[in-house]
């Protein structure tokens, strides 16, 4: 079943356009990717989704319904959480209270993740009560990722998961993903120029130059690096 389609989107920014008739649909239980060289329009992309940017023409349905009008806080209570690339935890309050905010985002839902969280996260439950700020860009990632998913959203929209992470940590991030996905069926969507991040976590992915799609890779061309690497390299 659709859990997500975009139909001919157009977006960008004051009189710059972008994004030019972008159709895409994402299926429910999915993990798609989206990739591209720098400035091609994924993070545009992730904005017009969510509902930080409003698309000039072109229809958007989440779960069988238009979402094209719905504010971005709208969209998260429909069950939508979103991971910016800049991830945007509050430095001053601790790990819990972040999760907690996570939790507000989507009060419509009666399913609360915080200790399946832990369980993802070990490293978060030592630090439950430390500063989000004073921990490493990983370890703020890995908030950022279990706070959008406490509400038990039923999409997950990552932009650029692996930016500023250690290597480690990016493949553990990659991991959990994957599991999250398995285990709860939370539908993931993400946009990622590393190359094994998206090769080892992505089951089909879409291709944007210059604002528009035209690829799409099956997983067979997944397994092959060389060709993932010529979409994304400069």
């Amino acid at each position: 079943m659709s859990l997500l389609e975009l139909d001919e989107v157009n977006a960008g920014y004051g009189r710059t356009p972008v994004l030019h008739d972008i159709s895409m649909e994402i299926h429910e239980g999915e993990i798609v990717s989206l990739i591209g060289r720098n400035g091609a329009g994924k993070s545009t992309l992730m904005k017009t989704i969510i509902g930080l940017l409003t698309p000039t023409s072109g229809e958007l349905t989440f779960a069988g319904e238009s979402i094209g009008d719905d504010s971005p806080e709208r969209r998260a209570r429909r069950g939508i959480g979103y991971v910016p690339q800049d991830k945007e935890i509050f430095p001053r309050l601790t790990v819990h209270e972040n999760l907690k905010i996570g939790r507000f985002v989507n009060e419509t839902n009666e399913r609360a993740l915080f200790e399946e969280m832990y369980d993802y996260f070990p490293i978060l439950d030592e630090r439950r009560n430390q500063k989000a700020g004073t921990m490493s860009g990983g370890e703020q990632q890995m908030l950022a990722v279990a706070r959008a998913l406490v509400g038990a959203p039923d999409l997950l929209l990552l932009d650029e998961p692996s930016e500023g992470v250690q290597p480690t940590i990016v493949e553990e991030i990659s991991d959990i993903v994957r599991e999250i996905n398995q285990d709860i069926g939370t539908t993931v969507f993400f946009v990622e120029q590393n190359l094994d991040f998206t090769i080892n976590t992505t089951e089909r992915c879409y291709v944007i130059e210059t604002g528009e799609l035209v690829n799409e890779l099956p997983p067979d061309d997944l397994r092959d690096s060389e060709v993932v690497q010529r979409h994304i390299t400069v």
